[in-house]
């Protein structure tokens, strides 16, 4: 699954649980700054884990800011997961 898929996904999430349009999720921004506190970011992270099929700790996630790097986290556990 590329970026782009995982991108919509992780978009469609933060979308629901933020009640936000999908639309308002830009790539290049971050959680918190459109009102995610530190349950929602959990919530779409662990939606988005059961949606790609993924587990791991969620520690492995420190040092991810914005969705971009998001994104980019799960496309590398995806690659690795499909290897």
């Amino acid at each position: 699954m590329g970026p782009d898929a995982i991108f919509s996904i992780v978009r469609g999430h933060a979308a629901t649980v933020l009640s936000i349009s999908p639309d308002s999720v830009p790539f290049d921004g971050r959680l918190v700054d459109l009102g995610a506190n530190s349950i929602d970011r959990l919530e779409i992270v662990t939606m988005t884990m059961e949606s790609l099929g993924l587990k791991f700790s969620l520690v492995e996630l420190s040092h991810v800011d914005n969705i971009r790097d998001l994104v980019g986290f799960f496309h590398a556990k995806a690659q690795r997961g499909a290897a």
